[in-house]
């Protein structure tokens, strides 16, 4: 929490009873060991864009079965097909698995990729998070994920809320973990409200009158820049602390995270769960009122908003077979994304927030001994919906074995060339420059945005 202790701290006091220790501690939230003011003047000098727009962005940990939720093979034979059927959406020409009724009446509102290619075979989040293949080159420091990017090239839609916001949870399968920042650096890290940094931004029984007093605050601060040797990470401080100051005494930020605000419909409509339970031990937690808190976000005036849900690698083994899961996760799953997406809907979001939901990989055709499905990179699939897009379409299809592309491949560059292009970046003209002062493009291969989307 946000401390300012007394004068009964052992070390030095500044005049007002303020210590060095308590203002660093007020100018950080945990961004990696940066300060909150040292996150706003690097984005500072990006600029302000002129108007908001927002992506959230769903991770679905390990990697979904594409053939068990919407490019469904009735006809394959026993030992493909699965236990699952097609519905109809209302959407012509758009089917989804039985397990997704409230999805189904709003496919209007979706676009389904079922041709993705050029998938990673491995575990490894980062492709989900700046469409880069991790086994191509890359340069010093890695590709940064697309958050930071954002953030780098925008900045702030509201001074009060960071332009990155991620509520991503840590899993204890390394490769399940969001990426860095890469080669941006520390500072385009993301603002992550979900560990500790949540309780820097409560106010612990501290008046708003004393914050107010934000100029002997500064002093205080511009007197510690004098004495200690902080190697530059604090030039500039004044102007960023006040800022920084500036997101503590709002409550915007502190409000969109605090769900209970919402009337309790609204957070029956999406559902909860518990964000302590990660699924099989090493996954995320299957939080569906992560959902309404990424709404709640974009509100408040985040351009990206990144999430991981659930685990979906779903390898089968001893009472945990694929279908048993399925049957778990399917319905939660159901609720929570069709309530954001009518949520964004009725509440004029639709045309400025971009939701896009995938996974590592697909899975296996075949379902193995041990009722499971197994990592298949040859084919993967998206669900796509808002950013004022064409929807109520399917792109791409595979054979009947739903093991292969046959028409409209797609690939992770293209998907994260549509992003970037409705947040009205233009990914083949705009450049961030890496560690050697070297200009790089957005995304791999030049790829350009889906026609069909646009």
């Amino acid at each position: 929490m946000l401390t300012v202790p007394g004068s009964h701290e052992s070390n030095r006091n500044f005049c007002d009873g303020i210590s060095r220790r308590s203002a660093l501690k007020i100018g950080s939230l945990g961004l990696t060991g940066l300060s909150l003011p040292q996150l706003l003047q690097a984005e500072a000098a990006q600029g302000i864009g002129s108007s908001q727009k927002s992506v959230i962005l769903i991770y679905l940990v390990g990697g979904p079965p594409h053939q068990d939720m919407w490019d469904l093979k009735p006809n394959a034979p026993k030992e493909i097909r699965g236990p699952w059927n097609p519905i109809a959406t209302n959407a012509p020409g758009m089917e989804l698995c039985e397990q997704f009724p409230m999805l189904s009446k709003i496919g209007d509102k979706l676009t389904i990729v079922r041709s993705i290619v050029g998938s990673q075979s491995g575990h490894d989040a980062i492709q989900c998070f700046n469409g880069y293949d991790p086994k191509q080159p890359k340069p010093s420091g890695g590709w940064p994920q697309f958050g930071s990017s954002v953030a780098k090239v925008q900045g702030h839609a509201r001074q009060e809320t960071p332009p990155f916001i991620s509520l991503c949870y840590p899993c204890t399968h390394g490769p399940y973990n969001e990426p860095g920042p890469g080669f941006l650096g520390p500072a385009l890290s993301p603002f992550q409200p979900l560990g500790p940094t949540k309780n820097d931004m409560v106010l612990n029984g501290i008046t708003l009158d004393r914050l107010g007093h934000r100029k002997s605050l500064l002093k205080s601060l511009d007197l510690f820049n004098t004495q200690v040797d902080h190697r530059g990470l604090m030039e500039g401080m004044d102007a960023f602390t006040e800022q920084a100051m500036g997101i503590l005494t709002s409550s915007r930020l502190a409000e969109a995270l605090d769900i209970s605000q919402e009337a309790p419909e609204v957070i029956e409509r999406y559902g909860t769960g518990d964000p302590k339970k990660h699924m099989d031990g090493n996954g995320a937690p299957r939080v569906p009122q992560s959902l309404l808190v990424a709404r709640r976000l974009v509100e408040a005036g985040a351009r990206v908003v990144t999430l991981n849900y659930s685990k979906w690698d779903w390898h089968g083994g001893n009472n945990n077979s694929i279908f048993k899961r399925e049957g778990e996760d399917f319905p939660v799953f159901d609720q929570c994304v069709s309530a954001l997406i009518e949520d964004l809907h009725e509440r004029g979001l639709a045309e400025t927030t971009t939701v896009a939901i995938w996974g590592e990989f697909g899975r296996t055709p075949v379902i193995s001994s041990r009722v499971g499905r197994d990592h298949w990179p040859r084919v993967n699939s998206a669900l796509l919906a808002g950013g004022g897009m064409n929807h109520g379409q399917v792109i791409g299809a595979t054979d009947r074995h739903a093991g292969e592309a046959v028409s409209r491949p797609v690939t992770f560059p293209e998907l994260f060339s549509t992003l970037y292009h409705r947040l009205g970046i233009d990914p083949n003209m705009t450049t961030i420059n890496d560690l050697n002062g070297r200009p790089q493009y957005l995304v791999a291969d030049n790829a350009k945005p889906i026609k069909e989307l646009i």
